[in-house]
């Protein structure tokens, strides 16, 4: 070895040993006959010390021509330092160098590598080798070691089986867009990479495996945003001979042992919430429970007044901040504007705000008298001190634009508390939804979800009143983890994929497998998967995935590092039977 110790282990207990170190130079201050260099790896930073008195001349030249990021080892004696530095775990100690050898020297790096650098997204992206060098950026990746170790001891204590599925599979019409592979030997024949491992996991169970896991790399050709990626993780998940309470029960237990063993954190009873309430009273399928401020409709009292408004909408629905009604009108002018924009798409917002003296003035006083305005706040359970935001128009379209202002309301307030998880299971998902660009009913969570028996002859007179044996698991507004009970016979399967206009010929093309397997004895299973990037990002606090994976890919789906995708060679292209089209 090149090192005796690390960076971040020697102590006052070390004192009068010598030891060596080796690793990077996090920076040099040179004070002619006294330089001190602060010394780094993976474990920690330790100050060496080169004295005149003490020092060989060629050793003082040496630590003289030391740049930053400059790989060397350092011999010398531990000891004590006479000016602590109490905010690093080796600030008592300090190395006396005897020897010292550059190992390799660098260029200057193109920004700071400390904690608080000055280096910009697409410019640490490009030199990412070098940002991975930064303490909180390998923290993230360190604690998304730990949830890997845990996640396989609390599997493994379960009986989970970790099986590798295959990553060039078949593509689907289902779902996002899949990333597609050339076959050379089969010309004009492909590959894709999976969105996930479904349709293996679910062969696993006709198989006998009984309980599976893999932490798996998936690929969707889709939109980025902060908390999406090309390819992503998941740990996924399936188990045989159950139903969804015992789903359920075995993965609140997954999510509680993390919480518990990497944060320290002993979570409450997962809440459980339907679809429909979850759209009811907050306007999305993934509400946030750090803070109430539940819908309330108001169309029997706010309707019929000559506000015409209200009047003309399907919904006129709201939300009671809980003291806010201090906001001055430049404040809610600017929450007007707010809704207004082409993100959230409200026409407009009408506030009432619960003065402290008792009295209730609104936006559209001239429509409403003071009862009128106090049966609204009886609505809302307000007090004196609070602020009422109301919204109308199309019910879907303004309980997606109330849940936007919900949101921002929390986060302005202050409550978002990033130190506080509510987790909740929303449950009942709809089986399927109309997709109006190709005129047709699309599986909400996939083809394989099992319908509720209850809810099967809907199929045929109502389908999007089916609801789906599907469930997923929410913190904080952040969708981490869904999944379902599955089809598991041939004959039900045939039925939903009529149901999703598939032909008897292209459903046998894309799954006649899986059909065939139901029929030699499939046990009842279902499974979940968990987004781990994004479940990481929540223990780190973090909105974007991108510091917790290694090497992320842009905004763009481009790694800017190696430059990629990029073009191949001609002769490739001709060995994969691939003409590209000529540009015009």
């Amino acid at each position: 070895m090149l090192r005796t110790h690390t960076c971040g282990e020697l102590r006052l207990d070390h004192i009068n040993q010598e030891v060596t170190l080796a690793g990077w130079v996090q920076r040099v201050r040179n004070k002619g006959g006294l330089i001190w260099v602060d010394l780094r790896d993976r474990y920690g930073l330790t100050q060496l010390i080169f004295e005149e008195e003490s020092s060989e001349k060629e050793l003082l030249e040496k630590a003289a021509i030391l740049g930053r990021e400059f790989v060397v080892q350092a011999t010398g004696m531990v000891v004590e330092r006479t000016s602590k530095n109490d905010k690093i775990p080796t600030g008592s100690i300090e190395i006396k160098v005897t020897a010292l050898e550059v190992l390799n020297a660098a260029k200057v790096p193109p920004f700071i590598i400390e904690d608080e650098t000055d280096g910009g997204d697409e410019l640490r992206m490009k030199y990412r080798y070098l940002d991975l060098r930064r303490n909180v950026v390998r923290e993230k990746l360190q604690l998304r070691h730990k949830m890997m170790q845990e996640t396989r001891k609390y599997m493994d204590a379960q009986n989970f089986i970790e099986v590798e599925t295959p990553v060039l599979i078949k593509s689907t019409p289902e779902g996002a867009r899949d990333f597609v592979v050339p076959s050379r030997t089969n010309p004009g024949e492909f590959y894709a990479l999976p969105q996930s491992p479904q349709t293996f996991k679910q062969l696993l169970m006709v198989s006998g495996f009984d309980r599976y896991f893999q932490i798996v790399k998936c690929f969707r050709d889709e939109d980025l945003r902060a908390d999406r990626q090309p390819e992503f993780t998941q740990i996924d998940c399936e188990m045989a001979f159950v139903d969804q309470e015992d789903i359920l029960s075995t993965f609140e237990g997954l999510t509680k042992h993390l919480f518990s063993t990497v944060k320290g954190v002993e979570l409450e009873e997962v809440q459980r919430m339907t679809f429909a309430d979850a759209m009811r009273l907050y306007g999305n399928d993934k509400p946030d429970l750090r803070f109430d401020m539940k819908f309330v409709e108001l169309n029997p009292i706010a309707k019929g007044k000559g506000f015409g408004i209200f009047d003309d909408a399907e919904l006129v629905v709201g939300i009671c901040a809980k003291g806010a009604a201090e906001y001055t009108r430049k404040q809610l002018d600017a929450l007007t504007d707010w809704v207004k924009r082409p993100q959230i798409g409200a026409k407009g917002m009408v506030y009432a705000k619960y003065n402290a003296d008792g009295t209730i003035k609104s936006t559209v006083d001239k429509f409403y008298t003071a009862g009128d305005l106090r049966a609204w706040a009886e609505a809302f359970n307000a007090e004196p001190g609070d602020l009422m935001l109301i919204l109308s128009g199309e019910a879907n379209k303004v309980r997606k634009q109330l849940s936007e202002l919900r949101l921002k309301m929390g986060e302005d307030l202050g409550l978002r508390d990033r130190n506080v998880f509510k987790p909740l299971w929303v449950m009942d998902f709809p089986l399927l939804e109309w997709d109006e660009e190709t005129n047709r009913f699309h599986a909400m969570h996939h083809p394989f979800t099992s319908p509720k028996k209850v809810d099967i002859p809907l199929l045929d007179v109502n389908p999007g009143a089916v609801r789906a044996n599907a469930y997923d698991l929410v913190i904080n507004g952040v969708e981490i983890g869904g999944g379902s009970i599955r089809i598991h016979d041939r004959a039900t399967q045939q039925l939903m994929f009529k149901h999703l206009g598939f032909s008897d010929e292209e459903a046998q093309k894309q799954f006649g497998f899986l059909m065939e397997a139901f029929e030699y004895g499939a046990p009842p299973h279902g499974g979940i998967a968990f987004g781990f990037d994004r479940l990481c990002a929540i223990f780190g606090g973090s909105d974007s995935i991108r510091d917790y994976i290694a090497f992320p890919k842009n905004n763009s789906g481009r790694d800017v590092m190696i430059d990629s995708p990029s073009s191949i060679a001609d002769e490739q292209l001709t060995e994969l039977s691939i003409q590209l089209a000529v540009k015009k």
